[in-house]
């Protein structure tokens, strides 16, 4: 969606404040390989939400910005190969492995800080929107008794077990097993799979294991207009399939039967053991900065219980991760690389090079600060 150092249990240190969070594998990737992890590293729960954001946006303005976005994303990652280049260039010792390595080379601690922050709240916004995709899902299959559009909503606000909203009961009943899977501090040696759901911060790790890095922009460049072709298709055949009656989710879309059953639940299935894997590294960035780079079973508690309090405040799966996307995920993936970029060949670049970054993180600042404030404005449908 390889690193010197390894996370570590009570007996292991993590990586300290100048050291890359992951392992460093020592197998390299072929292209059809390196086609493959980025396509299993980009493609995740959020395209279920695509429908329907086509239905709000229409579905050509829907996909024209899903093209720019992905160009302007591609983009963005190959600021960051080239500046890890030029960097590595200056000082041969130098050794850049990761999104954090790269802002603490460019910016020091400052520059790490930033991209922690970031890479912590898009990771644990996207757990919280799996908490609200399990728990909604539940929802409709098990508590509702129509499959007409207005179903879901109304058990939302009425019907109640043991008291509880079906929702809230889900979620909670999540609780205390997830509680069990992020105390397994084995799991950090699987943390490769959660950052790289991360798109922007699967760059720089993903060329570091090309075996032929020459090809590398080649390989992503195709990778990305294959996955944006999917995307895209998914969007439109979605939205045009139930039109108007286009849920946040999909999967709700399906109706009541086996065979959408069975998938929905797979889904959640997926997304419930998904969830750890996806906060190794805001574990990581925590227990590096309160815990002396130890593991710390409370510290993951606290977290796992406010993403759950969070995901029971959110009623709505596309809109939720439609905030995420434009707050957090446009200055992770569009301003950082850029300003970087900029910092790191400032002296170099001609005047046109450096308006194109001035521009892109311009860009990610107007898009984080509007669809922020568009999404908190929105009133979804689900809450009505």
């Amino acid at each position: 969606m390889g690193f010197n150092g390894e996370a570590g249990s009570s007996s292991q240190a993590l990586p300290r404040e100048d050291s890359p969070l992951l392992p460093q594998e020592s197998n390299l990737s072929s292209p059809p390989k390196t086609f493959a992890n980025v396509f299993i590293a980009i493609v995740g729960a959020g395209v279920l939400g695509l429908p329907y954001t086509f239905k709000k946006t229409g579905w050509l303005l829907g996909v024209i910005m899903l093209l720019f976005v992905a160009f302007l994303t591609y983009h963005c990652m190959m600021l960051l190969i080239y500046t890890r280049r030029k960097l590595e260039s200056r000082k041969e010792s130098l050794r850049i492995n990761s999104f954090g390595d790269l802002g603490f080379a460019v910016c020091g601690s400052i520059g790490r800080f930033a991209v922690d922050s970031m890479i912590v709240l898009s990771q644990a916004g996207f757990c919280v929107g799996y908490l609200i995709f399990i728990a909604n899902t539940l929802v409709f299959l098990f508590n509702s008794s129509s499959s007409s559009s207005s179903s879901v909503s109304v058990y939302y606000q009425s019907q109640r077990i043991l008291g509880i909203k079906p929702k809230t009961l889900y979620i909670w009943s999540c609780f205390p097993f997830q509680l069990g899977l992020n105390s397994i501090p084995t799991l950090t040696h699987l943390a490769p799979l959660s950052i790289f759901a991360d798109f922007m911060g699967m760059a720089l790790p993903l060329e570091s294991e090309t075996e032929d890095k020459g090809r590398f922009g080649k390989v992503l460049g195709l990778s990305m207009g294959f996955i944006s072709f999917i995307y895209a298709a998914f969007g439109v055949l979605g939205y045009f399939a139930f039109g108007a009656e286009t849920k946040d989710i999909i999967t709700t879309n399906f109706g009541k039967g086996l065979v959408s059953y069975v998938v929905q639940l797979a889904l959640c299935i997926n997304l419930f053991f998904t969830f750890p894997l996806m906060m190794n590294p805001v574990y990581e960035v925590f227990e590096r900065r309160f815990s002396d780079g130890r593991y710390s079973l409370w510290l993951r508690w606290i977290l796992v219980l406010g993403v759950s309090v969070v995901a029971l405040m959110v009623p709505n799966f596309a809109d939720f991760m439609s905030l995420v996307g434009s707050s957090v995920c446009s200055v992770l993936g569009f301003v950082l690389p850029a300003l970087f970029h900029l910092m790191a060949f400032k002296d170099e670049i001609e005047r046109k090079a450096k308006f194109l970054d001035v521009a892109i993180m311009f860009f990610g600042l107007v898009l984080g600060v509007s669809g922020t404030w568009s999404s908190i404005l929105q009133k979804s449908p689900a809450t009505d």
